[in-house]
């Protein structure tokens, strides 16, 4: 179960609208989704949330590039809505970085080599999951700008630590948790 929504911040506070990410293809459309919620070129945060598995910030300020916070990667990549905030620049690759199917070990036998003896390798070299159209690596764990929301009052550390609510506790910190409950 998924849930997404924009709040912008106004001169009145923090406006919430819940968003349908269904046409939403790349981060180039969600920008441009974001930015209509905010004429003014105020501040908007898109929220997303998988419950239990991940959650993901986007920040538009105006015109400026998207910044962007998921807190598991590897959760994210095989999720249709986390793949349009992994991008290349925010997992570290160049764009367009082809990778070599024939040196990935996807099946953990390589060479005759026994499956179960590998298992546990494969395992733990990380996710290897479909992103922007290619089998790559992406890592466990948090990846993006994790002080994208130090001057609105949540630090880099407790955006980290954040779980199961996420969404909420974000918003709540951002004084803005009323006005996210009329769209939730």
């Amino acid at each position: 179960m998924y849930f997404a929504a924009l709040l912008a911040r106004t001169e009145d506070g923090w406006e919430a609208s819940d968003t349908e990410l269904d046409d939403v293809e790349t981060l180039s459309d969600l920008a441009e989704l974001a930015r209509e919620a905010s004429p003014d070129d105020d501040t908007v945060l898109v929220l997303i949330e998988q419950e239990d598995s991940w959650f993901g910030v986007v920040r538009i300020d105006g015109e400026e590039d998207p910044r962007i916070f998921v807190s598991d990667a590897a959760a994210a990549a095989r999720s249709s809505y986390g793949e349009i905030l992994l991008t290349d620049e925010l997992l570290g690759r160049d764009p367009g970085d082809d990778v070599d199917l024939d040196a990935l070990d996807l099946d953990g036998t390589e060479d005759g080599e026994n499956e179960s003896e590998n298992e546990d390798d494969v395992e733990n070299e990380g996710a290897v999951s479909t992103v922007n159209g290619s089998a790559e690596a992406v890592p466990h764990g948090p990846v993006g700008d994790a002080g994208i929301l130090d001057d609105l009052g949540v630090g880099e550390k407790e955006l980290r630590s954040l779980s199961a609510d996420a969404v909420t506790e974000i918003a709540e910190a951002l004084g803005a948790s009323e006005v996210l409950e009329t769209v939730r």
